[in-house]
């Protein structure tokens, strides 16, 4: 097999945020970067598309910080390199480098003395063109400052100076901004605002020590985000600086420093005239040098019904055609856990700040938002949420502000567990720890970013009370229906409703895999929660012409008045809002039998039966249950294993089941089918293959040779003989980490040649050809196979964590050109699919 050409490109990622405040940062670069566990995910707004993620963390990332940040915006015309600083839970923090032109990543630095706990925020200012100055913050009771100089010449080395440690005892910081003190004094002062509910101000000059100049009180709750805005010009060619902070006390504050020199100035007409009904609060003064500045209490602003978790000023806007000169709007942004953001901007009359928009999820899907970001150009805001989502929304009014929802991408914001093609390959389903079920589907007929189909995810079927651990959707004839397993003893069934057959054919354009008068049979619309989250409810397509006021009678307000779905064709991507509540599949049966959490589920190629298995620490309970599709009855109860079985899967012509398990065994069993609802099943080979836990297997789409993954680092290829015994072919060279994923595809049936995808515990991916021969010796036939590493993927294209699962779903052949498209899960929270192409 010719394997010279192969080129493995990334189709899509799909991943949620980690629910943490200061984790998101919109870089002047126009990209928004976000931790995914313990991977950074960079996303582009404008495609709704994640581009890739950065690995290099060992613990969940906390906080990002882009350089120049959106702030500074006005200063990056000419960067051809942006950077990027990322803090995690262990205390690291590492500096990425991005070059515009290629598009390309590189690691640049670990910021040496890590600190001692997790990283709360990072925040940074562009002194000049290559002099930034950052500060990052932790648990461990300590503020770091640095300067970074960044190279003046392509492939120069940045520089990394420290400057101070702050050391604020017990109660430690949670929110940090920086800014430099107007008037060219050279000196840059530092807010730090946490646990003590106060807003402590730092003084220092660029390359020395941070003194402790005052601290402003008025906040009652803990303070959980500051923003210094750029200096502001008045008209007497002074200038001040304004700070904005929010608090759990659900109020923002905005305190101004004015030069004292100013200060004394403006007592005059000019100040009664300019803010006469303002609050004007004077405050400490602060000492900077030989400069002293009066701090004051400019504003209060009262609004949000919950914890405001951040504040930012709207980016300057450039107002000279060098770059330099700027505007700074008059105009904050706030994100609370109300599930609410909002602009504030003073009046033009009063000067009173006021509430000028109101966006968010005033239902009750979202718990609220973690933060809240401006673009660079101040004209689309986006939030972060609870359930690890993104809420982006656009000015798009010309003459008034009118602010839309746009797409944004989504997934999992838990350990993504198990992934499943649908039968013809439209869509990938795929669940999680994080309780849903999600498809993400091709959009064809989107006039997309870059001319080529975008993935977005169209539906979530499930939304449920535990952790999903498994998946398999059923084959054969028939509407769209799967089997999930979760942390519960039972595994659940469902049917697609009317508004997704038809929203499936909306995304891929031309008729689905069953034709229209199909859909007519359908008579479920869609799918209503349960109060308690237990069971999906079905939503019919008749009852839709109910008169609405069905519910009059219920007059208590309980548990029970979660309100309807409303299930829709969608004509295109949904957005979050729409996902989590109007897009569930309802649940038509239960399959009781396990005595513990299920672990995996595979259905056969016909579509006749599924198999599963549960956790388990003895024989009696680490039986597989054979379950028949239609009825589902439980038609067999396979005993061999002693511990968990970790993964089970069908022959590809339905006569042999492969389970492996943690006892290090693999197990055959021929199935055969004796009546319509009897499954008669013989244990044909068992055998202890690998010395740890047996992770994953697969067959050979094309014949009865299957291989074996385990937490040793190696994979085995063996071949049943005959029907009635197993004997192993070859061992793979050893892996450089524990193997937790196989995929087998073939090629040619012919000639037999195929791919195996490894997915490891430390991420990677690795594509093996494989060629299997077989030699007819006198009566026998002699199965052979060679193996060879062809393709080693990119790390920037792998999980950063555990690979889950790996699924190949073939594609059409264009030409001597094969397409093939490889789906992986894993626990950085990412679902990912990757195009293979076979020259």
């Amino acid at each position: 097999m010719s394997v010279d050409g192969i080129g493995v490109e990334r189709v899509f990622i799909g991943a949620g945020c980690n629910r943490i405040v200061n984790n998101v940062s919109w870089g002047a670069c126009d990209l928004v970067a976000f931790g995914a566990e313990n991977g950074v995910a960079i996303f582009c707004p404008k495609a709704a598309q994640i581009l890739t993620t950065l690995p290099g963390h060992k613990a969940s990332v906390n906080c990002t910080h882009w350089i120049p940040s959106s702030k500074f915006a006005f200063k990056e015309k000419q960067l051809e390199r942006h950077y990027l600083l990322s803090g995690d839970a262990d205390g690291v923090i590492l500096l990425w480098e991005l070059s515009l032109a290629d598009k390309k990543w590189r690691h640049v630095l670990q910021v040496p003395q890590p600190h001692k706990k997790g990283v709360t925020c990072i925040t940074g200012i562009m002194v000049s063109e290559t002099d930034v100055i950052f500060a990052s913050t932790s648990s461990d009771g300590t503020i770091n400052v640095w300067e970074l100089i960044l190279p003046s010449t392509i492939g120069g080395d940045c520089k990394l100076s420290f400057l101070e440690s702050i050391f604020v005892g017990s109660k430690s910081m949670v929110a940090l901004s920086l800014s430099e003190l107007p008037g060219n004094t050279g000196h840059v002062v530092l807010a730090a605002g946490g646990l003590d509910n106060k807003v402590h101000l730092y003084c220092g000059e660029r390359t020395g020590k941070f003194v402790h100049a005052c601290e402003l009180k008025g906040h009652t709750d803990w303070i959980r985000s500051l923003d210094f805005s750029l200096p502001i010009c008045t008209n007497d060619g002074t200038s001040s600086l304004l700070l904005v902070s929010s608090s759990q006390d659900r109020g923002i504050r905005i305190w101004k420093m004015a030069s004292c020199s100013s200060q004394s100035n403006s007592k005059g007409t000019f100040r009664e005239e300019k803010i006469s009904l303002a609050s004007y609060i004077e405050g400490p003064v602060l000492v900077a040098g030989s400069s002293s500045y009066q701090i004051s209490l400019e504003s209060l602003l009262i609004g949000h019904e919950d914890w405001v978790y951040s504040v930012e000023w709207q980016p300057p806007s450039v107002t000279s055609a060098n770059g330099f000169a700027y505007y700074q709007p008059q105009s904050i942004l706030s994100a609370s856990m109300d599930k609410t953001m909002m602009i504030w901007q003073p009046e033009r009359t009063t000067g009173i700040w006021m509430n000028v928009v109101t966006v968010g999820e005033l239902s009750h899907c979202a718990l609220g938002f973690y933060g809240g970001h401006w673009s660079p150009n101040g004209d689309s805001i986006l939030a972060h949420g609870y359930g690890g989502s993104f809420h982006l929304w656009k000015n798009v009014g010309i003459e008034y502000d009118n602010w839309q929802p746009q797409k944004v991408p989504s997934g999992h914001y838990a350990a993504v567990t198990d992934i499943a093609w649908a039968r013809s390959g439209e869509y990938l389903l795929s669940v999680s720890a994080d309780q849903t079920t999600r498809i993400f589907a091709s959009w064809q007929n989107e006039a997309s970013f870059g001319g080529s189909d975008c993935w977005h995810e169209i539906a979530r079927p499930q939304v449920h009370g535990h952790d999903i651990n498994c998946v398999t959707i059923i084959h054969g004839k028939g509407n769209h229906r799967f089997v999930s397993g979760a942390d519960e003893k039972v595994a659940r069934v469902f049917e697609a409703p009317l508004s997704f057959l038809k929203t499936l054919n909306h995304a891929i354009s031309q008729k689905s895999s069953f034709p229209e008068d199909f859909q007519v049979d359908v008579q479920i619309l869609g799918a209503n929660m349960s109060a308690l989250g237990l069971s999906q409810k079905p939503i019919y397509v008749h009852s839709t012409h109910e008169s609405p006021e069905r519910n009059v009678n219920d007059g208590l307000d309980t548990l029970e008045t979660i309100p309807d779905a409303v299930p829709v064709v969608l004509t295109e991507p949904p957005i979050e809002e729409k996902l989590a509540w109007h897009t569930l599949w309802p649940e038509s049966h239960k399959l009781y039998g396990h005595g513990n959490e299920l672990f995996s589920l595979c259905c056969d190629q016909g579509g006749k039966l599924v198999a599963s298995s549960c956790k388990a620490q003895s024989a009696k309970v680490a039986e597989i249950w054979l379950w028949q599709v239609g009825s589902w009855k439980a038609v067999g109860r396979l005993q061999s294993h002693s511990l968990t079985v970790t993964q089970i899967e069908f022959s590809h012509d339905d006569n042999l089941l492969l389970s492996v398990s943690r006892d290090r065994q693999f197990s055959v069993f021929a199935i055969k089918r004796t009546g319509v609802d009897e499954v008669s099943h013989q244990l044909i080979a068992r055998q202890e293959a690998h010395k740890r836990i047996i992770w994953a297997c697969s067959w050979n789409p094309f014949g009865h040779e299957f291989a074996t993954g385990s937490r040793d680092k190696t994979v085995k290829i063996w071949a049943v003989d005959k029907g009635s015994s197993v004997k192993q072919l070859m061992t793979l060279p050893q892996f450089t980490s524990s193997v937790t994923a196989l995929s087998w595809f073939a090629l040619d049936h012919q000639r037999n040649d195929g791919f195996l995808a490894v997915g490891m515990e430390s991420g990677l991916v690795e594509l093996w050809s494989l060629s299997v021969t077989r030699t007819v010796d006198g009566s026998m036939t002699v199965p052979g196979v060679t193996a060879a590493l062809v393709r080693r993927l990119d790390p920037f294209m792998c999980h950063v964590s555990s690979v889950q699962r790996l699924a190949w779903r073939k594609s059409e052949a264009s030409g001597d050109c094969k397409s093939v498209l490889l789906a992986s899960c894993g626990a950085d929270h990412c679902v990912r699919i990757f195009e293979v192409n076979v020259a």
